[in-house]
């Protein structure tokens, strides 16, 4: 592939925070119509480098090359202007909308002196955008109508509207489910072909196989390595990102599969999912797959009482149960760790120390009064249990890496000593290193005898993690294997609706 000027260059970039140095003399380079995947851990300073190009943060030095010539961008506007973007994971946008609305919001078409928006130039320019792209939306159509994906695609026409040269995508497959995932890669093709330079970020290695042309590898904030995709194999990438080789990410231990724990008949939901039935065992980790909307998610929701519209038999320990609050069921030994963390895991402003003691507050703080250090010493135990990275315990959730803050959410519900966990895609847009500790966790917790549900979208994660794995599609259950007879064809072809599992 010829290699042209980069659009984007930085050189020795720097940027200090209080008593962290988040990017240590880092480099980057981004070529028209190549896609660059930046590698590495949650912590590495991709989020700064993202922000610090953007006009977010300000670098405390090193210098920035847009086509050549130096720049100084101290605005997002700015960045814009200079034709930077990014689709972040979580697409902010507004629903309430119009697509077209939301393509040129801060930057509307106008016409005549009194610069009145110009309606109808700007959804023939939406449209035309929208099918650059291959994405058959209406521009006036409300946004809230659309699916994520169609969400997705909406935003990249909205950084194309700006004749933007370098668009960043951050994560932007972590809510789309496997055919959208096909969809985003067709369109960053397209970006390609129109001599974008796209930088891509993301924790999965089979999607920097499929899409990337070139790599570039931080560490700790540092530069570590660059190269070209087809130079470089997976366990290279991995060595470089974490200075060790990670030979087993799914460390799975043999262990002695004892009683049922948990039994849940005829579970049903009026429109979510129906007749779901299964049992979970000691020592056992069971396996949820699925596709986005396959009802995964909802079911466990409902187990652990936040659906009141559910109906069925729950069995724990042999006893029937009913769960009609969260609280009962964390009483009676179940808890749930969500999907979405930092919206329902944990309370991003406040210490490590109080969102794990958070659950336990009338057992630590008895007759009224706050007890700082049991909370702090049930922080400690859990925190270096699962080797949460932090300055200290006192340190404010927000300011940890998604990894970090993950194993904060697992830590706090641990420390409950419950029966069965439900961890709802517990590793969603970690890095591999992270990735590797709660695996090892999990096999930890069912040679205590504990019972795991794990939920995952992620087929290397439910082949290398799980006993039996229960599949999905479009709210029922319709295929049960045992850990020796699935295959990832057989998982695939009975989440998408297939004969052939």
């Amino acid at each position: 592939m010829q290699r042209d000027q980069a659009v984007l260059s930085l050189r020795n970039l720097t940027k200090t925070f209080p008593g962290v140095k988040a990017l240590d003399g880092v480099k980057l380079d981004l070529y028209p119509g190549e896609v660059t995947a930046l590698v590495g851990e949650n912590g590495a300073g991709k989020s700064t480098l993202v922000k610090t190009i953007t006009g977010i943060y300000q670098p405390d030095g090193g210098d920035i090359y847009v086509c050549g010539q130096p720049v100084v961008i101290q605005t997002p506007e700015q960045a814009r202007q200079l034709g930077i973007t990014v689709i972040h994971q979580e697409t902010v946008l507004f629903d309430e909308l119009s697509v077209a609305e939301n393509i040129f919001a801060g930057n509307y078409l106008t016409k005549g002196l009194l610069k009145r928006l110009d309606w109808p130039q700007m959804y023939q320019r939406s449209g035309e955008i929208l099918a650059q792209i291959d994405a058959p939306i209406d521009p006036q159509t409300p946004l809230k109508e659309l699916s994520i994906a169609q969400k997705h695609m909406v935003a990249i026409a909205r950084a194309l509207s700006v004749d933007a040269r370098v668009v960043i995508l951050d994560e932007p497959t972590a809510a789309l489910s496997y055919h959208e995932i096909e969809e985003l890669y067709r369109i960053i093709e397209r970006l390609k072909q129109s001599s974008k330079a796209v930088m891509f970020i993301t924790h999965k290695f089979d999607e920097i196989f499929a899409v990337a042309d070139r790599y570039v590898v931080y560490r700790d904030g540092s530069f570590v390595g660059e190269g070209l995709i087809s130079n470089v194999r997976e366990e290279e990438l991995v060595e470089m990102m974490v200075a060790r080789s990670i030979k087993d990410t799914y460390p799975k231990q043999t262990v002695d599969i004892g009683a049922p724990v948990m039994e849940v008949e005829n579970f049903c939901h009026p429109s979510e999912f129906t007749n779901i039935s299964f049992d979970v065992h000691a020592g056992e980790i069971l396996g949820f797959y699925g596709l986005v909307g396959s009802g995964r998610t909802e079911v466990m929701q409902a187990l652990y009482g936040l659906s009141k519209a559910a109906t069925g038999r729950i069995m724990i320990d042999g006893s029937q149960t009913r769960f009609h609050s969260p609280a009962e069921a964390i009483a009676a030994g179940l808890v749930y760790v969500p999907e979405e963390r930092q919206q329902q895991g944990v309370v991003l402003n406040l210490p490590i120390f109080q969102n794990i003691s958070l659950p336990q507050l009338s057992r630590l703080n008895r007759w009224g009064f706050l007890n700082e250090q049991s909370e702090y010493e049930l922080a400690r135990e859990y925190g270096e249990r699962l080797n949460v990275k932090a300055a200290s315990w006192s340190q404010e959730v927000g300011n940890l890496s998604g990894g970090n803050q993950q194993k904060v959410v697992i830590g706090k519900w641990l420390a409950t000593q419950p029966k069965v966990i439900i961890l709802d895609e517990p590793t969603k847009g970690i890095d591999i290193a992270s990735k590797a500790a709660v695996h090892r966790f999990m096999s930890e917790l069912v040679a205590e005898g504990l019972a795991v549900i794990m939920v995952s979208s992620e087929l290397p994660e439910i082949l290398g993690m799980a006993d039996r794995i229960i599949v999905m599609h479009e709210g029922v259950m319709v295929k049960h294997f045992h850990r020796s007879e699935a295959n990832a064809q057989k998982i695939v072809s009975a989440a998408t609706g297939g004969k052939a599992a």
